[in-house]
């Protein structure tokens, strides 16, 4: 009994340690939900285009559309819990991070795709990474759910 007493105990400071750590964690959480978000991308880019044959370009975006739409909940009620914050402005501040990162995503596969003779899937995943980390996490955490003081 006493075991898991100090394993629970244990966990609980690992936790703790992590939660005033915030800008670890709240990175991390960013990392979660951008997972969940591109599982969705991902099995929509696939579907569309190994099952029902459309391009892989079309395709892509049509992912990466349904899964910005997760990830804008995702990140606006978990990851950031901004969602006392205006909702419109918001959204006009995630769409235009958005058409941005769609953008680079969109580019980096084409450009990895025909031109490097890279997968379109394994080209999807290294800009996928690239833009998130680079590019759209800091935009999310200083640009679009910025909480704003009073």
């Amino acid at each position: 009994m006493n075991t898991i007493k100090s394993c629970f105990t244990h966990i609980l400071s690992i936790l703790e340690f992590i939660r005033k750590k915030s800008g670890l964690f709240i990175f991390l959480k960013a990392q979660s939900a951008s997972v969940c978000s591109s599982i969705l991308d991902f099995s929509i880019t696939i579907f569309l285009t190994e099952i029902i044959g459309i391009w892989y370009g079309f395709s892509s975006v049509t992912g990466t559309f349904s899964g910005g739409i997760v990830s804008f909940l995702l990140n606006r009620t978990w990851v950031f819990r901004t969602v006392d914050e205006n909702k419109f402005v918001q959204i006009q501040r995630f769409v235009l991070v958005w058409i941005s990162s769609l953008i680079l995503n969109f580019s980096g596969l084409l450009l990895l795709t025909k031109y490097l003779n890279i997968n379109y899937l394994i080209s999807k995943i290294i800009i996928s990474i690239i833009v998130g980390i680079l590019f759209r996490y800091n935009l999310h955490r200083i640009f679009v759910f910025k909480k704003v003081e009073n």
